[in-house]
């Protein structure tokens, strides 16, 4: 597999699938092994314990049928978690490409689930009386959109981060969670794995002391440049004016597509709103905050600068919090990052610092201030830990139990946001949270997208 060419959402699936594969191999028969290694060898994800007889003993009115918008990447990643519940059954696949509608179900149908019904316009799946949940996988363009239909048509919604492309949008989606009152998780999975809420609960202990920075990067080394390529003709079986939606209309060209979407700013946010809402999220969490009081931020396309990216390969941005500061990096191309971790979050106190990331945390002492703490490893599958907290949330009905509820996936975009912000206007930027707005109009330009194609962004 050439990694250079995946996005960086894609990293996330293969880091998943090896973790699950890690914890699942010991319970899986060998002919259940020999099954799914063909089906992965094939080039999809898919649960282990899919045909699990304690999925055949589930009573109907215990079943909860979920449906995809979104099947491509991430999309169905979420999807094969929810099936490693036996009550879930996945009744809906929707995508703009029929290619993939097709593969994605050819591989659940070899697994023995039973073919969902499967549509190219999310509204008309929306219609579907029959679907409880929505998982939500699309690009981050495509996402204040349908969360608000999905809430506005009944459903209970799995939302992939970062939950919106703009300030105005992930501040729509928080309002209409709060009106229709429907359970709704944010795809922050990291709130869900135990060693990061071990970190922090040995943050809060006062060990480390007063801490006055904090740091969350990615150093994105298997990535390599997105060589330009010119326009062609739209794939066969492929809508593409429903995958623009309110994007800017645009000649379709293949690095706006599938896989390198994310790095344009039509669509997504570049490394910022996919690694940065991971990491920055558990500085705030760690340290209690929500808004910076402001933030500066430089960089550029430093590693690449004459391939087809739009957004920064190499950034750094520096928020003040009044009592501490947080300092963002990321880089395409090099992997030894902070600690020489490629990615992770350090709490750097007057006793020690605490170093975080998805395969541990460890705690090193400041002139022997403290005791030494080694690497406490990862434990678990974050992803399938999330997802059966929002699934127990769902039955219970108890929305305050969320890990990663709306409420975090607005902290952390609007955070995130912020710092692109201020990439993109070259000031530095302060933000009001009473008023909603920055105090500079040149920064307050970004905070409303414009819809185009006739969407129109959600009232709330």
């Amino acid at each position: 597999m050439n990694f250079n060419n995946l996005p960086i959402d894609h990293f996330e699936l293969i880091y998943y699938l090896a973790r699950h594969i890690n914890q699942s191999i010991m319970s899986s028969t060998r002919r259940d092994f020999i099954k799914t290694a063909s089906v992965l060898a094939a080039g999809s994800v898919i649960p282990f314990n899919s045909l699990s007889k304690a999925r055949i003993g589930v009573s109907p009115n215990d079943k909860i049928n979920v449906g995809l918008i979104g099947a491509h990447g991430m999309g169905f990643n979420d999807l094969t978690s929810f099936l490693n519940n036996p009550e879930v059954e996945c009744v809906a696949l929707c995508d703009i490409d029929r290619n993939v509608l097709n593969s994605r179900t050819d591989a659940l149908v070899k697994l023995g689930f039973p073919k969902p019904k499967l549509y190219v316009d999310y509204r008309k799946m929306l219609e579907n009386k029959d679907i409880d949940v929505v998982i939500i996988g699309t690009p981050d363009h495509w996402h204040c959109l349908i969360l608000v239909d999905a809430l506005e048509s009944g459903k209970h919604a799995y939302v992939e981060k970062p939950i919106g492309k703009s300030i105005a949008e992930i501040n729509i989606m928080q309002k209409a969670v709060k009106k229709h009152g429907k359970i709704v998780q944010v795809g922050q999975w990291q709130r869900s794995q135990p060693h990061f809420v071990d970190a922090i609960n040995y943050l809060k202990s006062g060990k480390l002391g007063r801490i006055r920075t904090c740091k969350a990067w990615s150093y994105v080394d298997w990535k390599g440049a997105v060589p330009k390529v010119p326009d062609s003709s739209v794939p066969d079986g492929v809508d593409y004016d429903m995958w623009l939606g309110p994007a800017p209309k645009r000649p379709f060209n293949k690095n706006r597509f599938h896989l390198t979407w994310r790095w344009y700013w039509d669509y997504a946010g570049g490394v910022m709103t996919d690694w940065g809402v991971h990491l920055i999220d558990y500085i705030l969490y760690g340290m209690g905050k929500t808004v910076p009081e402001s933030v500066m931020a430089i960089g550029g396309k430093y590693a690449f600068p004459d391939d087809a990216m739009e957004t920064p390969d190499t950034m750094t941005a520096v928020y003040d919090f009044k009592d501490f500061t947080m300092i963002w990096e990321h880089t395409i191309g090099i992997g030894l990052g902070n600690w020489k971790r490629p990615h992770g979050m350090s709490y750097i106190g007057e006793n020690g610092t605490l170093v975080l990331d998805r395969n541990g945390w460890e705690v090193i002492p400041e002139k022997q201030r403290i005791e030494e703490l080694p690497v406490q490893k990862n434990v678990g599958v974050g992803l399938d830990l999330h997802v059966k907290n929002f699934l127990d949330c769902l039955k219970n009905n108890t929305p305050r139990k969320l890990n990663a509820g709306i409420n975090v996936g607005r902290d952390v975009a609007l955070v995130a946001q912020m710092g692109n912000i201020a990439f993109r206007t070259g000031e530095k930027v302060s933000w009001d949270d009473t008023k909603q707005a920055f105090q500079t109009s040149t920064a307050n330009k970004f905070i409303v997208p414009e819809y185009h194609n006739g969407w129109t962004l959600p009232k709330y």
